[in-house]
């Protein structure tokens, strides 16, 4: 199973990163989480257009999903004729949300270019995975997701508070990407300023990283892993050494243990890290 960080920038795009989106692949299959402002261009470098096989929305504020519009038309008036219909996994109302974003009558809608699934908590299959989604804490309805495929399992959070669920659902996973919103202080503070102070033991069982640090609107605080520190962007992930903190746009990554080298392929790592995200105030 590899991720690949396709963008990462909180609540609007950076000049080196769209919003929310990630690949995770396993068997040839392409499955992607989320897929805001900017990230269909992105997403490009590291897959075609039409090889996407799934796509899961954790909830349907506009950097996590409003890029579905412009997919809308790259399928539907694809030369040769539109694919079949591509799965797509969101929360109640993602078809009459996602036509009124495009300004189209709600009937069909997208839903002759997309499958919509409804989310709900419990586990599915997606082509060689096994997902399940979580209910979380957020303004709108709003999912975590654990992805497992051959005994590795990788939980991303979405966009939410601390909750009791995630925990669960975070609970021995190989790799935690995680919401870190503002400080503690801050009523809007989110996951990670939480969840960022408990050992892995307690929040997340055995987890490949034990510590992660808050954010503040600032920027991080100091961390608390030994290594190097460095700037990089999506799509160059490089970690030579083993224990390492690096800033990336919208995002703090933390690792305890990184036994070897990221693929040979850009923007792939493999699930040993634990990212924490910052989103802009």
């Amino acid at each position: 199973m590899e991720l690949t960080v396709v963008g990462c920038s909180g609540s609007f795009p950076s000049t080196d990163s769209p919003c929310s989106c990630y690949l995770v692949e396993a068997d040839g299959f392409r499955l992607v989480i989320d897929l805001g402002n900017g990230a269909l261009g992105a997403l490009q470098r590291y897959c075609g257009l039409y090889e996407v096989d799934a796509i899961l929305l954790s909830h349907l504020h506009a950097d996590h999903c409003v890029d579905m519009c412009a997919y809308y038309v790259a399928r539907n008036y694809r030369v040769g004729g539109c694919p079949d219909p591509l799965a797509v996994y969101g929360p109640h109302g993602t078809p009459e949300r996602l036509a009124r974003a495009y300004d189209m009558d709600e009937h069909p809608g997208m839903k002759e270019v997309f499958d919509f699934r409804t989310l709900r908590d419990g586990s599915f299959t997606v082509g060689p995975f096994t997902v399940t989604s979580i209910r979380v804490a957020h303004p709108v309805e709003a999912y975590a997701f654990r992805v497992e495929h051959g005994g590795s399992a990788f939980v991303y959070t979405g966009d939410t508070g601390p909750c009791e669920q995630l925990d669960a659902l975070a609970t021995g996973a190989d790799l935690l990407l995680s919401e870190a919103a503002f400080t503690e202080a801050r009523r809007t503070s989110r996951t990670c300023t939480s969840l960022a102070a408990r050992p892995a033991s307690s929040a997340h069982g055995p987890a490949s990283a034990a510590w992660c640090s808050p954010t503040s609107p600032r920027g991080p605080t100091p961390s608390t892993t030994a290594g190097t520190r460095r700037r990089c962007t999506p799509g160059t992930w490089h970690w030579p050494g083993r224990a390492t903190s690096t800033r990336c746009d919208g995002y703090l990554v933390f690792s305890a243990s990184i036994s070897s080298a990221s693929s040979s392929r850009p923007g792939v790592f493999r699930l040993n890290l634990v990212i924490t995200k910052r989103k802009t105030a």
